[in-house]
């Protein structure tokens, strides 16, 4: 970076619980009690409130162990169609903040707000107003990471969760990143992890401090290069306003199994059908 280059200035704003906190928006009798998204039983748990996570409950989790760990919660219907009305609203309100929104899906989404700063003031001034809005306007919380890039920007709100704010210095990035554990970077899922683990790499800076060849002589040019940058915390991606849909689809878990070919073809058309009412939504 060339003397008197301006770093940029990062927020990714993360709804907090986002589906089960819609439900307790419309409904304040489950306020304080443990909710649960996800019904059926066969199906699996697509939220849940931090009431509900003090069980152990988690998101992808089958709704039947969910269950079995908190019998006595408030288990609800998605409602897809709700959360994406309450995602919009959302959204518009960073769009008043900011023209650089990148939405990553409906409860999170990275602004840009290097150029909002002479109007609206430092970025957690900024953090702070958009909470502030989220709140009064559309009665939930969410928890904003602050620094000079995406990565470590996502990192620092999941940090700060639930309905808090977390600022991290460029210089103080290392001190922040590097104790952590490995699987919080982005691309470490189970498998991958379980690689670093073989290898010792329990920490962030385990492989920061692993020359970039072995990385990419075990994960490949791809995983081990993007790796080692992330390690040092560097992220050159620019917020991309414009988000281009690779895919719609339509779902459905089924309480009993599906045996005859009627009743497949049935459901097959009939998840086909909204599939397509949603490409019309999207102006496809």
């Amino acid at each position: 970076m060339s003397n008197g280059e301006q770093l940029a200035t990062i927020l990714h704003v993360d709804m907090d619980a986002f589906y089960a906190s819609v439900a307790e928006k419309d409904n304040p009798k489950l306020k304080g009690k443990a909710v649960v998204v996800g019904a059926g039983r066969r199906g699996v748990v697509s939220a849940a409130n931090y009431e509900a996570r003090k069980f152990g409950i988690r998101a992808a989790m089958p709704v039947y162990k969910a269950k079995a760990l908190a019998p006595h919660a408030i288990f609800i219907s998605p409602d897809m169609a709700r959360y994406e009305e309450v995602s919009i609203a959302v959204m518009k309100i960073f769009e008043e903040v900011t023209p650089l929104v990148e939405p990553i899906s409906l409860d999170e989404a990275f602004l840009d707000v290097t150029g909002s700063k002479r109007l609206l003031g430092s970025g957690r001034q900024i953090a702070d107003l958009i909470r502030k809005r989220v709140e009064e306007q559309e009665g939930i919380t969410c928890s904003v990471g602050i620094s000079h890039n995406k990565f470590i920007a996502k990192i620092a709100s999941n940090h700060c969760k639930p309905n808090g704010v977390l600022e991290i210095d460029p210089e103080k990035v290392l001190d922040f990143l590097h104790p952590l554990a490995a699987k919080e970077i982005w691309g470490v899922g189970p498998k991958t992890n379980e690689q670093l683990m073989k290898m010792g790499l329990l920490t962030v800076g385990d492989i920061a401090n692993t020359p970039r060849s072995t990385l990419i002589r075990v994960l490949g040019q791809a995983s081990g290069s993007s790796l080692y940058e992330l390690a040092w915390g560097r992220d050159y991606r620019d917020v991309e306003t414009e988000h281009i849909e690779k895919s719609i689809s339509a779902s459905e878990t089924f309480d009993l199994d599906l045996d005859s070919q009627e009743e497949i073809l049935k459901e097959f058309l009939r998840l086909t059908e909204r599939g397509v009412e949603r490409m019309r939504e999207k102006g496809f």
